[in-house]
């Protein structure tokens, strides 16, 4: 049997270790860190934002402050799925199509790139710095409230990979040449 992780915490260095995939392995570490940077910032984020809104009353500030919490694990969940796929798929040794690994990795990286476009289009107008860059003023010029789009549709490739490849292609043949359900097989007219 394979060896356990125990949570989270454990699972990112045993899908590291475990994992044949090079690009896998960095992605580990770059996500770890990256999730980890995130959850600091919002954390010490939300800790200023609450020291600065106790004195008012609830309402309002409470449900905005749920958000922002709401927020930092969206941010973080995606970037920690890939890891925690391969962790249970090696733990459990479940089929997968080749390259699952892999192409897990490519879509947390691909996650991480579109949480930076999305803080390029939603930047402050006065933090955002002149740019001789085309695509970059593109993003500037679209409205702030599109930033969440690209983050939104990386995270939904995530789960739409990771779902598409955690059978290998064999299993799926097999299932294709299985007649479905209810339907006579050559095996069972000649039975009757």
């Amino acid at each position: 049997m394979a060896e356990s992780y125990r949570g989270v915490f454990g699972a990112i260095p045993y899908a590291i270790r475990n994992t044949d995939s090079w690009t896998m392995r960095v992605y580990g570490v770059v996500g770890a860190l990256s999730a980890m940077f995130i959850a600091v910032v919002v954390t010490l984020a939300l800790v200023d934002w609450m020291a600065e809104t106790a004195e008012m009353d609830g309402g309002i500030f409470l449900f905005s402050r749920s958000l922002y919490v709401i927020a930092g694990f969206a941010a973080v969940a995606p970037l920690i799925a890939p890891l925690l796929f391969v962790a249970r798929r090696h733990r459990r040794n479940d089929p997968v199509a080749d390259g699952y690994d892999r192409k897990l990795a490519y879509t947390g990286f691909l996650f991480l790139v579109s949480l930076y476009v999305g803080m390029v289009i939603s930047a402050p107008a006065d933090l955002r710095d002149p740019s001789e860059s085309v695509l970059v003023n593109a993003l500037y010029a679209l409205p702030s409230l599109a930033g969440v789009i690209p983050p939104i549709v990386a995270a939904g490739l995530v789960f739409w990979t990771h779902r598409r490849l955690r059978r290998s292609a064999a299993d799926q043949s097999e299932r294709a040449d299985d007649p479905p359900a209810g339907e006579a097989t050559d095996v069972d007219a000649l039975d009757s």
